[in-house]
């Protein structure tokens, strides 16, 4: 089994108006050379679920600047002064969603499971049009799974049938959008041979990963 594919094939699988996601936190961790590659097309209208949208200019804010992206799942969005212009606007849709939370939610769908039950956010415009749920008294927000079409991975390492191993901190998001995915990308720096990696220590397994480029 060898899932590698050429860079150039990323065009094969975006359409206008689909949900992609992006690993990585403030630009580490985001797949750089995929986001390139995506800017050489003209898709359009994306919904992106990311941590953040990095800075201007860098990693995901590469898809901002160039207008990309009608709506966002993020965390926070201080360091971008492109996303903050945008929404005032009304270009970009936002979401801001508690970073703990955005992980549950997105690890939700990767699990199978019908949503996450949380209390961060209570009181707050968070809970607005959302259910809550009161158990042993107390109110939780029912938070709901995050469904992703595209995942784009970045991982230091991959075998052939796309087991990865990821460098440090870079695992942060990426690890829960392979799952969350009904098709993940692996873009990656190093690949070898099936059985080379030592499985103690593999981050995701093969399963999440439908194909991986070198970067």
């Amino acid at each position: 089994m060898n899932k590698q594919i050429p860079l150039s094939e990323i065009k094969n699988f975006l359409k206008d108006g689909m949900t992609i996601s992006i690993g990585g936190f403030m630009g580490c961790g985001n797949a750089h050379t995929i986001i390139d590659e995506i800017l050489k097309t003209d898709v359009k209208n994306l919904t992106l679920v990311a941590t953040d949208t990095a800075r201007d200019g860098y990693g995901i804010g590469k898809l901002i600047e160039q207008r990309r992206i009608k709506k966002l799942y993020a965390s926070h969005i201080g360091t971008n002064k492109q996303t903050q212009a945008q929404v005032n606007e009304g270009f970009l849709e936002i979401e801001l969603v508690p970073q703990g939370t955005l992980a549950e939610r997105i690890r939700a769908k990767a699990a199978g499971l019908g949503g996450v039950l949380t209390q961060t956010g209570l009181g707050t415009e968070v809970q607005d049009g959302k259910q809550l749920i009161n158990i042993d008294g107390k109110d939780y927000i029912l938070e709901k799974p995050i469904s992703i079409d595209l995942a784009f991975i970045k991982a230091y390492k991959a075998d052939e049938a796309g087991n990865l191993i990821y460098n440090g901190a870079t695992r942060n998001f990426n690890v829960p959008m392979a799952g969350a995915a009904t098709i993940s990308i692996a873009e990656v720096e190093e690949v070898v041979k099936n059985g080379e990696l030592d499985p103690n220590f593999i981050h995701t397994p093969f399963v999440y990963i439908n194909h991986i480029i070198k970067a």
